[in-house]
């Protein structure tokens, strides 16, 4: 899955991310209510104060919940609520142990198309509709994830040339154009209240 990204905007982290199929799922499902470049150097943080190189969803899956609560929860905290990512975290990596042997690549490796990978990214706990379209046009447009359909499955988020989202930062400049549309999104959503 090796690939060059930016979503972390942090080259230590960014690297993680491009060769480790589990901290990009883990950056996805941290990525609410903080800037996405703090959820998306999430997983090397917790890489680091578990001494590893990487994440492992066996290792992670079967840590003292109140232990990893604190890992999470140290300071700077890896999410605006250590606690409860700290759970959710547990849970997705208990998913994969469960359904997958804990290899994340498996959720995506060998899919028949984008509406049967849509639906195992929208079946991991902690991602709804919208987070598993994201983060499968993030494999598309990034990590070369590309099953037939994919870029349907993945709705708007998936469109070639837009800024919506994480899938679609490749830089500075289009994180700029992807916190734009959100701001858009937000005031738009305001006015229309």
């Amino acid at each position: 899955m090796a690939t060059k990204v930016q979503l972390a905007q942090r080259p230590e982290a960014d690297e993680l991310l491009g060769r480790s199929p589990l901290a990009a799922l883990v950056g996805m499902l941290l990525d609410q209510q903080v800037p996405m470049e703090w959820a998306f150097s999430g997983p090397y943080t917790i890489a680091q104060r578990l001494g590893t190189d990487d994440l492992d969803a066996h290792e992670i899956a079967a840590c003292d919940p109140e232990r990893f609560a604190a890992l999470l929860s140290e300071k700077p905290a890896v999410h605006r609520y250590p606690g409860s990512m700290a759970k959710r975290v547990q849970q997705l990596c208990q998913y994969l142990v469960e359904n997958y042997d804990g290899d994340a690549e498996k959720v995506w490796a060998g899919v028949d198309g984008g509406k049967e990978l849509f639906k195992r990214l929208n079946a991991l706990p902690g991602f709804g509709r919208q987070k598993a379209q994201i983060f499968l046009a993030l494999l598309g447009k990034q990590y070369g994830v590309r099953p037939e359909g994919w870029r349907e499955a993945a709705g708007a988020y998936g469109e070639e040339g837009s800024h919506r989202s994480v899938a679609d930062i490749t830089g500075p400049e289009s994180l700029a154009k992807v916190r734009a549309f959100k701001q858009e999104m937000k005031a738009a959503a305001k006015a229309g209240k």
